[in-house]
């Protein structure tokens, strides 16, 4: 049979039929509630860190989101899942290979004769099955989960700048705090050393009050160090060695904004990354059992060759020769091999759903525990308003009645040390109410700008 290469190229492909798994819908594992237990009516923003209003945090996680090296290698990682992709749709192109040789003979009784001789050949295999079709649309599938695995590093990268941020805010007032502190207590230091001289206090209460000033002084070393630490931490979030940058120097927590409208809880299975890449992975998974259900039946493997020689180039291009041969392969024997392989990836199937069912209800877990946790700190910070208000107050009448000798210096020094340390556990609290909201915000985030 003669006919041109481009010719059987295109008879190869008009033999070639196939039949694909369609890509299933995945229910729900587990029932859930309708809604959550709180709702606020703000509106909830894809970029959730803009709703505290603070634009340093904004410029921090802008340059973190384009530099940060966990969030770069997550999309290495995405980049890795396309040519994966890529890779596996190619069994659906015929793989077409050319050959080209040229030689030259010569004897001492004969004429030097030239030989020269160009081929094609082209392979296909015939996806009666499907099987090659779903291990593309499972590639596919896993594409798309990588695409939320970059998402999902996007908010937690996103997230531990706004932690660390508002730590290192609080640690910062902690300072000035420690810093007031020392100055009162040197100035009680100076109060009862005078009255110790006039025969008023004891060198007990002296050394009492001394010890208390070291305290305070221990304190605010352990809180620079902690100080170096976070900022070197928001250093490395944003992909940037430890001292090579400049770090804010705010010290003041902005206002805390409304609790977000969290929707109904089934929202969440559009809305956060994990949840969408675990139901891909079902996806995938399905995929791949029906490849491998599809891997027991016969194969049809198509095979074109093309080909032509000659003793001159001019001659070459002249005369072609093609031939088309079909391929039937028929599993019989292989130990159990493809039945064992269905049995695998049947078990993988049920592996993803369950692990997607967990995701949905630890999902829910997180959501829920973020607002019952900001509710009570919300209820803790304002009650240790109150005691600090009520401390200063206690602590203002006993130094008087002190001065005037109506009370011992044990009550002066217990007050001094409740007040300082309520004032101290109210700044941490108020980062904490801080660290519950953004997880709030991490439960219900998108991931999508």
């Amino acid at each position: 049979m003669r006919i041109t290469a481009k010719s059987a190229v295109v008879l190869l492909l008009s033999m070639t039929s196939a039949c694909s798994v369609p890509i299933k819908e995945v229910p729900s594992p587990v029932v859930l509630a309708e809604k959550f237990s709180v709702s606020g009516q703000a509106k909830l923003q894809n970029q959730w860190w803009q709703s505290f209003n603070d634009a340093a945090l904004n410029r921090l996680i802008d340059q973190a989101l384009n530099e940060n090296f966990t969030l770069l290698a997550a999309f290495n990682r995405l980049e890795q899942a396309r040519a994966q992709a890529q890779k596996s749709g190619a069994e659906l192109i015929p793989a077409i290979n050319n050959t080209v040789n040229a030689a030259q003979r010569s004897s001492d009784t004969a004429a030097t004769l030239n030989s020269f001789a160009l081929g094609l050949a082209a392979s296909y295999e015939v996806d009666l099955w499907g099987r090659i079709r779903a291990n593309i649309q499972a590639a596919g599938l896993d594409t798309r989960a990588a695409e939320e695995d970059v998402a999902s590093a996007a908010i937690s990268v996103s997230a531990e700048i706004a932690g660390t941020w508002y730590k290192l805010i609080e640690q910062r007032q902690q300072l000035n705090l420690l810093d007031s502190q020392i100055g009162i207590n040197r100035d009680n230091v100076t109060m009862v050393t005078t009255r110790f001289r006039l025969g008023q206090a004891t060198a007990a209460d002296v050394f009492q009050q001394r010890q208390l000033l070291e305290s305070v002084i221990g304190s605010r070393l352990g809180v620079i160090a902690n100080i170096q630490v976070l900022e070197n931490q928001l250093a490395i979030l944003l992909g940037k060695a430890p001292g090579t940058i400049v770090i804010p120097e705010q010290d003041s927590f902005p206002a805390l904004p409304p609790i977000p409208e969290t929707g109904l809880s089934a929202d969440l299975i559009q809305r956060r990354p994990d949840l969408r890449k675990a139901y891909f992975r079902v996806q995938a998974a399905d995929q791949r059992v029906a490849s491998a259900i599809a891997d027991r039946f016969p194969r049809l493997s198509l095979a074109v060759g093309v080909d032509t020689s000659a003793p001159d180039l001019q001659s070459l291009f002249n005369n072609w020769m093609a031939t088309i041969a079909g391929n039937l392969v028929t599993p019989l024997l292989d130990g159990g091999r493809r039945v064992a392989e269905v049995e695998r990836s049947r078990a993988v199937s049920a592996e993803a759903v369950n692990t997607y069912g967990a995701a949905l209800i630890n999902a829910v877990k997180e959501v829920e525990n973020a607002l019952v946790q900001e509710h009570q700190q919300y209820q803790l910070v304002l009650n240790l308003d109150q005691q600090v208000q009520l401390s200063r107050q206690a602590n203002a009448q006993i130094r008087l009645r002190y001065i005037y000798g109506a009370m011992d210096f044990l009550r002066v020094l217990s007050a001094m040390l409740s007040q300082q340390s309520l004032e101290r556990n109210h700044l941490l609290a108020q980062q904490q109410l801080f660290d519950y909201r953004i997880s709030l915000y991490r439960a219900l985030a998108s991931g999508r700008n």
